[in-house]
């Protein structure tokens, strides 16, 4: 059973900082490329950061320079350090695995809960 565990997550004043954690089990986490997802109310879910596990990395055009996306093939985590957090970064985030090199949700086979980051102004 795959099971992907999201934390980090919180209340955080414009400006500051967040790092979300991902926790994978029941994968070979190697063989899987992982993302972070996001989904503010009334929007679509979009894909915030993905990395291989050659450690190439996407980061869409709205966070790059803020957040990195890292991960630990010998622990099976993925991490997302956000800086300078602003509050159209507010929504529900998702850890995410696949097998292709996608940005497309439904490319993404085994999900995460989410975990609510809220930035206030």
């Amino acid at each position: 059973q795959v099971r992907l565990v999201e934390s980090g997550g919180g209340l955080v004043q414009a400006g500051g900082s967040l790092r979300l954690s991902c926790a994978a089990s029941g994968l070979t986490f190697g063989s899987y490329i992982m993302g972070w997802f996001r989904q503010a109310p009334g929007n679509e879910r979009e894909l915030v950061a993905s990395i291989s596990s050659g450690g190439s990395t996407y980061h869409v055009n709205s966070v790059k320079g803020r957040f990195t996306i890292s991960r630990d093939n010998a622990k099976n985590t993925i991490s997302l350090q956000m800086n300078s957090l602003k509050p159209e970064d507010t929504a529900v985030y998702y850890c995410a695995a696949g097998r292709a090199w996608t940005l497309r949700e439904k490319d993404f086979n085994y999900w995460g809960q989410g975990t609510q980051v809220t930035v206030s102004s």
